[in-house]
């Protein structure tokens, strides 16, 4: 008796099974519009217009009912039902859950961009990179105290040595600028921005040294930590960041400013203006402390510049 002939199987993986890996690989993970962005391609074409319909306005989203939702990208309640499944939630209870969760970071990194389509020269898009510079600037000019910069200056003038700690980017930035500004006037300056590293500098500094902490929202803790432990071995602690913060409770005397986010997120934050302002005032404010010393040594780096290179006395000093 001849034995049935075996079946073909195919070694293609079926749709179904396609959407359980896809679900496996979405379960679990928190940013659910990375998910759904990174799913779009694989959805079924009204699955798809489930999730144009969601990125184009979360905030919608979060509030609509199902059928609003459904609505809106044209297509039936149970779409609406398999698309939350297909990327990796039980129901759209929970996709609108993990939705409201996102928005944590702000409309800025979620709606379309303000200028989006728009030519990269039109007017409009460059005034609006230089106002909010501008208004990082006068924000400085608005919420510094003079008599705080003042205490600050003469504080670094007298001081034995000098160190700066920021983690971050603008806070890196600034930092770094600090080291830049303070060493031309013969201060004896270290800066760091590795949370490990400006520990143990914190822990070697003494009576008689001042440290300047930098934070744009004061809550950076690796910094926090670092201004205690200077502190608690006698250092003065200065900090540039925002008022009334956990950074500013810590330090000694604090340079209060705060610029908050510009309304869109493909801007560079203007708020590195602000901080470049401070340190540039306070370097300043610290040279006029003891002018004819920080004169002479900087006559002296550009001497030295000049005889090394053929540049002018009108360019800028090492810059």
């Amino acid at each position: 008796m001849a034995l049935p002939a075996k079946r073909e199987t195919s070694t293609e993986p079926t749709a179904k099974s396609r959407r359980l890996k896809r679900h496996a690989a979405t379960e679990g993970q928190d940013d659910i519009i990375g998910v759904i962005r990174q799913a779009v391609t694989g959805l079924r074409p009204a699955e798809r217009r489930v999730a144009d319909t969601i990125l184009a306005d979360v905030n919608l989203a979060v509030h609509a009912s199902s059928a609003t939702i459904a609505r809106q990208a044209g297509v039936s309640e149970p779409t609406v039902t398999r698309f939350s499944r297909a990327v990796g939630c039980r129901g759209v209870r929970e996709l609108k859950v993990k939705l409201a969760q996102s928005m944590v970071v702000g409309r800025i990194y979620i709606e379309t961009p303000p200028h989006a389509g728009t030519d990269l020269a039109q007017p409009a898009l460059w005034r609006s990179v230089f106002q909010e510079i501008r208004r990082a600037i006068s924000s400085v000019e608005e919420q510094l105290r003079r008599d705080d910069l003042e205490r600050a200056a003469e504080a670094i003038a007298g001081c034995s040595k000098l160190a700066a700690f920021g983690v971050g980017g603008g806070s890196t930035m600034a930092a770094a600028e600090i080291d830049n500004r303070f060493f031309r006037l013969g201060t004896a300056v270290t800066h760091s921005s590795d949370p490990r590293l400006i520990r143990m500098i914190a822990a070697t500094m003494t009576r008689g040294d001042v440290v300047i902490v930098v934070s744009t929202t004061g809550k950076a803790a690796e910094v926090i930590e670092a201004a205690n432990i200077a502190k608690s071995y006698g250092a003065l602690v200065i900090a540039i960041t925002k008022p009334q913060s956990r950074l500013a409770a810590v330090a000694d005397i604090v340079l209060g400013v705060y610029v908050p986010e510009a309304p869109d997120a493909l801007k560079p934050t203007a708020s590195r203006y602000a901080l470049l302002a401070v340190v540039d005032l306070l370097a300043t404010a610290t040279a006029y402390c003891r002018p004819r010393e920080a004169q002479d040594r900087m006559r002296r780096i550009k001497y030295e510049l000049l005889k090394a290179t053929d540049g002018s006395a009108d360019e800028p000093l090492g810059d």
